[in-house]
């Protein structure tokens, strides 16, 4: 077996890897808390992107603020 047709089993190996662990997460139900969850951290992230546009506080309390809403994230 030539270096070439190594290098190109492993990237089926590979491709075939992806494709397993693609479509395991795609047919995996979500259990009501992960999708609550996954609600939750979208929304504080949301809030965390917002809470970085104001300009009537300074950049640090901001960043600050920003920090510690995203700390809520499970």
């Amino acid at each position: 077996m030539t270096q070439e047709d190594e290098a190109l089993n492993e990237i089926e190996r590979r491709a075939k890897q992806r494709q397993e662990s693609v479509k395991a997460n795609f047919l995996k139900p979500k259990s009501a808390q992960e999708f609550y969850d996954e609600l939750r951290n979208n929304v504080i992230e949301e809030v965390s992107r917002e809470i970085r546009k104001l300009t009537s506080f300074g950049k640090d309390t901001i960043d600050s603020l920003a920090i510690y809403i995203e700390g809520m994230k499970k």
